[in-house]
């Protein structure tokens, strides 16, 4: 389960407004901005989620990954471009 800090800080590292995340995953701002307050007005947690690790967030669970931290989030690293492969170049991209 994922905790209200969690999607707090998830988004405020993917600086996305309330708004924006409501928009992403389909339920309402007042929603989104009802459950940081610590309301809980039955949203689907699941579908949030989902929705913040679609844009790269990595949720870990306390003591995950260090004995004795809280739980926390990361944000994935995007994977380094490394422009045409060998065997794909040609004269058609030859630029």
């Amino acid at each position: 389960m994922i905790s209200i800090e969690q999607i707090r800080a998830a988004r405020a590292m993917l600086g996305l407004s309330a708004k924006d995340l409501a928009r992403a995953s389909g339920l309402s701002s007042q929603d989104i901005e009802a459950l940081e307050r610590g309301e809980m007005p039955g949203i689907d947690l699941a579908r949030l989620k989902a929705t913040l690790e679609g844009h790269g967030i990595v949720f870990v669970a306390a003591g995950e990954d260090n004995p004795g931290a809280g739980p926390g989030v990361r944000l994935r690293q995007a994977p380094a471009d490394e422009g045409l492969r060998p065997e794909h170049l040609s004269s058609a991209n030859d630029g």
